[in-house]
């Protein structure tokens, strides 16, 4: 079998490999589709960009696999040719299943600026006539960590979501649900949509209590409006983004939380204390 994960130098794609070489059978090959590629162990990286349909097509070459996750890009438009461009150059090679990276934030009436992509991807994938699972991620819990002292300076979190609860999932538990969906013949060929989350959705006082404890920090709830958390974080260059996804979050969007997890690994994801407490020193 030839595997083949795109974004594999980001977050996600980079934890993919990781969980996908120990999973390999002696026969088996791991590719990277990078746009730059770089000398790695255990992985050949083959260079392409989404919008670029020859190139995929070149890349896509004796692909058995492809695990595909979508580009950083806020521009709906460019995304949506993005995946379409993914979908004919894996026609055109013949690609037998593709495992791809969604979003809670999927909902029609969802005002996250990239919840046209993500609710129009099943659609795209089912009258493609591969073979495909979705994996809807939830938020990820990383990045709560590298802000607890932002938090903690504000002795609050400030997100602007009201008494609605989102729902996390470690990065390292994504990756390990793709690479198994990817490596299980049923899963990744089922046409099915899973998603991935811890077991408990939180309210922001309920994530804060958590937070409190594992920092020996006093954390409250002082959520700001969209418009101003946007206007905070607009200098890390996405904070109208943020907000937008926030706000979905605000009417209970980004709150779903299943099972599904356990269904692909055959364990129960990490929770959000004890995550923190392994990553927050």
């Amino acid at each position: 079998m030839n595997y083949l994960v795109t974004g594999a130098s980001g977050h996600l794609g980079h934890q993919i490999v990781e969980h996908l070489i120990p999973k390999l059978q002696k026969d088996d090959h791991l590719f990277g589709l990078v746009h730059r590629p770089r000398p790695a162990d255990n992985i050949e990286y083959r260079p392409a960009d989404f919008m670029d349909l020859d190139s995929l097509k070149r890349a896509f070459q004796k692909v058995n696999v492809l695990v595909y996750i979508p580009s950083k890009t806020y521009v709906t438009a460019d995304r949506l040719q993005e995946l379409k461009n993914v979908i004919t150059a894996a026609r055109d090679q013949h690609v037998d299943a593709i495992v791809a990276m969604s979003f809670i934030a999927d909902q029609a009436n969802n005002p996250f600026v990239m919840a046209p992509f993500y609710h129009q991807m099943p659609d795209l994938l089912a009258q493609s006539g591969l073979n495909y699972v979705i994996l809807k991620d939830a938020l990820y819990a990383d990045p709560l960590v590298p802000y607890l002292p932002e938090l903690i300076d504000r002795q609050a979190i400030i997100y602007p979501v009201g008494d609605q609860k989102m729902a996390f999932i470690a990065i390292d538990d994504c990756a390990e649900a793709f690479a198994t969906a990817a490596t299980n013949p049923t899963i990744r060929s089922s046409r099915q949509t899973y998603t991935l989350s811890q077991e408990t959705a939180y309210t922001m006082p309920e994530l804060a209590a958590i937070m409190s404890k594992v920092t020996g920090q006093t954390i409250g709830y002082q959520p700001v409006t969209t418009q101003e958390f946007g206007q905070i974080y607009a200098e890390d260059g996405d904070g109208d983004e943020l907000a937008s996804m926030y706000a979905g979050g605000a009417m209970g969007l980004l709150s779903t939380v299943t099972n599904d997890f356990e269904f692909i690994t055959g364990r129960k994801p990490i929770d959000m204390e004890n995550f923190l407490k392994a990553n927050y020193h």
